[in-house]
């Protein structure tokens, strides 16, 4: 199904919540863990990752995953990060997205919190 991780994706929830709610709205430091977090991924887990966004944002349906991810990969302009840094409400459609597809963000999260 998905090639990146449950928990990859559970780590860009944390940190963009975090970056959401930095303390000049810009995130500080998470803001660049964020980044570079993201641009480390491959292109395939870029692309899932940002399908997985659009997916629980109601761009595309958890049906249309793969066509999600074909569209991300080929309507790409900007580097990934950049673009979801960017998006409103991220974590929220991360997980949202994520329990579209029956994966569940809460565990990942509690491991993370706790790791």
């Amino acid at each position: 199904m998905l090639e990146i991780g449950a928990d990859k994706i559970a780590f860009v929830i944390l940190r963009a919540r975090d970056y959401d709610h930095g303390p000049d709205g810009r995130g500080g430091r998470n803001a660049f863990e964020l980044r570079d977090f993201i641009a480390d991924m491959t292109e395939d887990e870029q692309a899932e990752l940002t399908a997985v966004m659009w997916i629980g944002r109601g761009t595309f349906d958890a049906d249309d995953l793969e066509e999600a991810i074909s569209t991300a990969k080929a309507e790409k302009t900007t580097p990934t990060e950049d673009y979801l840094m960017g998006e409103p409400h991220l974590a929220d459609h991360l997980e949202a997205g994520m329990e579209a597809l029956g994966l569940t963000p809460g565990e990942e999260e509690d491991d993370l919190l706790r790791g």
